[in-house]
């Protein structure tokens, strides 16, 4: 049933079935704002979510570089540079692009009980493709440096 306004007028209420062109042009305006609001946000988590798992898989193969590392140290009869060829070669299959620069320690007296063991140690340098810009936008005076990972591997040495 239409209502009526001071003046006599009846107007249709969106109870009655259809809404006004204002209440439509305003429904469209409101999720417009809407729209704008949450976009930016959900595309940042999104952003933030794809990041971390670059990182998360970085670090992995960092793991498992220093592990071939210490497995090549402990088996004997190599020399520090084969080690660090060995983690570099790794890297390097894994796409890592910063593979010839990260600094590399190996360290084959590591006390382990009653014998010792050969320890690789990787410092690699990380830098976030898509969220470090978007920080910058936000907060124009983060640094920019890269997060430094580290990875370590202890293997008993063979001979």
């Amino acid at each position: 049933m239409p209502r009526q306004t001071a003046g006599g007028e009846s107007r249709r209420s969106p109870i009655d079935g259809a809404a006004t062109p204002t209440q439509i042009s305003s429904e469209r305006g409101a999720a417009l704002l809407e729209t704008a609001v949450t976009l930016p946000i959900v595309l940042m988590i999104c952003v933030g979510i794809f990041e971390f798992g670059r990182a998360y898989q970085t670090w992995q193969v960092l793991t498992n570089a220093a592990r071939e590392g210490a497995r090549v140290a402990a088996a004997g009869g190599t020399t520090d540079h084969d080690v660090e060829a060995a983690v570099r070669s790794y890297m390097a299959a894994e796409r890592l692009g910063n593979a010839g620069v990260a600094p590399i320690a190996v360290n084959r007296k590591v006390v382990l009980g009653s014998n010792t063991g050969s320890e690789v140690t990787i410092q690699y340098p990380f830098t976030f493709i898509l969220l470090d810009p978007a920080v910058r936008f936000v907060r124009p005076v983060t640094t920019g440096e890269p997060l430094t990972m580290s990875a370590v591997a202890t293997m008993r040495n063979e001979s």
